[in-house]
């Protein structure tokens, strides 16, 4: 993802330094700089994207960081985020994959100092869509964690239907899944609410049913291969 953050800063007209934690990878057109602390110096907006905020302390916890503003968009907690406050402090998460990057369907979430995102929105949105959800630094990597906890559920219980279906499958993705996940997106924004017409008992036995029916396919079961 770093890589083709620095790659798309370059390819919109940035002037980018770069450092690697991994020696030899190279980014065309950057500048490549031999040291973390020489990448900070060239710049006077720090973009931060790796593995975890160890990784990011490690690199960045020796260097001085007065006067910088400093993005950071590796994923973590809130505490995380909060805790790491650096410099004049943005912190981001990514909502896409690296080759989303730079397209509109890139959204990437900001928050932190508000002064640091509205200097710097132009060059952000290079990256896809930027939205600055609030000066707490925490609250982006809270919606970014709530935002892949809904897709992570979502992926699971996909994958889930897909071993039921198992042998069965033929175009039941095309025609039947993807249409059925589509149109029960309209109840999102009254989950957990009461709702008369779908109570709870109801959905209640229909889990019922799916957990008989996974015991029934011996799904779950040691050895068992779809």
């Amino acid at each position: 993802m770093g890589e083709t953050l620095a790659e798309t800063f370059v390819s919109n007209g940035h002037p980018t330094t770069v450092w690697n934690r991994t020696p030899g990878k190279v980014v065309e057109g950057a500048t490549h700089a031999p040291t973390a602390a020489e990448a900070v110096a060239a710049s006077e907006v720090v973009v931060v994207c790796v593995l975890d905020y160890k990784a990011a302390r490690e690199v960045l916890d020796p260097i001085d960081l007065t006067g910088k503003a400093v993005v950071n968009l590796t994923n973590g907690t809130p505490a995380h985020a909060r805790e790491f406050v650096r410099g004049d402090y943005l912190d981001g998460g990514i909502m896409a994959v690296p080759q989303m990057i730079g397209t509109p369907e890139a959204i990437v979430l900001y928050s932190g100092s508000r002064t640091v995102f509205d200097n710097y929105q132009d060059t952000l949105n290079v990256l896809g869509q930027s939205r600055f959800v609030g000066e707490d630094p925490g609250l982006a990597a809270l919606y970014d964690l709530a935002l892949l906890s809904a897709m992570y559920g979502q992926f699971a219980g996909a994958k889930h239907a897909l071993d039921m279906v198992g042998a069965n499958r033929g175009d039941f993705v095309e025609t039947l899944l993807i249409p059925w996940l589509t149109s029960t997106m309209v109840a999102i924004p009254v989950l957990g609410q009461s709702d008369p017409q779908s109570p709870d008992d109801m959905q209640a036995v229909a889990i019922g049913n799916i957990i008989e029916a996974n015991e029934d396919l011996g799904l779950g079961q040691p050895g068992h291969l779809r």
